[in-house]
């Protein structure tokens, strides 16, 4: 039997054989008259790369590559994809700059409005892209570029991809030593956002093969807690429990300390008012990173760099020291290297011993181990 053709000769593909109730009903009779008139077009198994950085820079980014989901960098990546968007071939990484001033003022009120409102391009440009692809004909999904995140799983991982691991291998930048992902041109001052989609793209971007990180080691000098090491090292924990007080674990250990209060009384003899106003501020309002000093005193990135090169002792007065100097509470976890550190090297700031949120581990009984041991 010869198949049946459209206008152009191109082969159609045949009505499904329907229920009449269902084949009755207008959205289906609408859909299947468009199918016979040939407006149900394909689109092309693979995009344009010029066509969608393009889409990308008229959505709100400042940048954007593509990676397929077949990198080798991504293998951790998979199987979190795939559940997300099953059939996803390509992420597509997308960058966007924030004001650098806003983010190094020690006001970190300005910071924080800073960093959400980024994030909020970042996330309406991401959506926008996604919606671009679908009216195309492909299917595609923006995860969170922040929160929400999935909570049910915490506190294991709980984002759907990871931003900075697929912008490195798209090439949008190298991952400096403060664990956030170095642009070459924007530097440090970046939201990372991150699209799925289920086809291939002409061309797909190349990891970069130099670092723009320019080995300053202000990151280190600039963390309140000593969690970034000159040798690289990070203390992630120690990052968690400060920057992230008002985020998760610091939310759970600040309401340990409510139910454990006594009175009102007992209560703010151990949480100042300050603290329970920004502690409110963060739960009616985006929560508030309490530093990001590692991120705001990076000098990297072409667009950032002159002023550091120019005068590097003006750019530690205006940039670093006022950060350093800066009179603030540091949050850390009893008997840490972060408690000795920023007492050490901080000691005009206030260092404060929280529990970070995190639950223990309750000792098993012997029955209970011995099942462990032997399963």
């Amino acid at each position: 039997m010869t198949a049946a053709r459209d206008a152009d000769g191109q082969p159609t593909t045949p009505a499904p054989r329907l229920p009449a109730k269902l084949a009755a009903h207008p959205s289906v009779q609408a859909v299947l008259a468009r199918r016979r008139a040939g407006a149900a077009v394909s689109p092309p198994g693979v995009i344009d790369a010029e066509w969608l950085r393009e889409l990308c820079l008229a959505a709100g980014a400042d940048d954007a590559a593509a990676v397929s989901l077949d990198h080798p960098d991504l293998a951790g990546e998979r199987e979190h994809v795939q559940s997300a968007l099953p059939g996803t071939r390509t992420l597509i990484a997308m960058a966007i700059r924030m004001n650098r001033d806003n983010c190094r003022s020690p006001a970190r009120s300005v910071a924080n409005q800073e960093f959400h409102q980024s994030d909020e391009k970042a996330n309406h440009a991401a959506r926008g892209v996604t919606q671009a692809l679908q009216d195309a004909g492909y299917r595609a999904l923006n995860p969170s570029v922040g929160f929400p995140q999935e909570m049910d799983r915490f506190p294991g991982r709980i984002w759907v991809v990871a931003h900075k691991t697929v912008a490195v291998a798209a090439g949008l930048g190298v991952m400096g030593l403060h664990r956030n992902v170095i642009h070459p041109k924007f530097g440090s001052f970046v939201l990372l956002a991150t699209v799925l989609v289920d086809a291939e793209v002409s061309t797909y971007g190349q990891q970069l093969d130099y670092n723009p990180c320019i080995d300053c080691k202000l990151c280190v000098a600039a963390c309140p807690v000593g969690a970034i090491a000159k040798d690289g090292a990070f203390d992630a924990l120690a990052c968690t429990t400060h920057n992230y007080r008002e985020f998760m674990s610091g939310f759970t250990d600040w309401a340990q300390t409510v139910a454990d209060s006594e009175d009102a009384a007992d209560y703010r003899s151990r949480v100042t008012d300050s603290e329970s106003a920004s502690m409110w501020q963060s739960l009616s309002s985006p929560p508030g990173y309490k530093s990001g000093y590692c991120l705001a005193v990076c000098p990297a990135g072409e667009d950032v760099l002159g002023p550091y090169l120019d005068d590097r002792k003006s750019f530690m007065d205006t940039v670093l020291r006022p950060l350093q100097d800066k009179n603030e509470t540091l949050y850390v976890l009893p008997g840490s290297h972060a408690q000795e550190y920023a007492r050490r090297r901080f000691p005009h700031k206030p260092v404060k011993e929280v529990t970070g949120g995190w639950q223990p581990p309750a000792k098993p009984s012997a029955s209970t181990d011995r099942e462990t041991r032997t399963s």
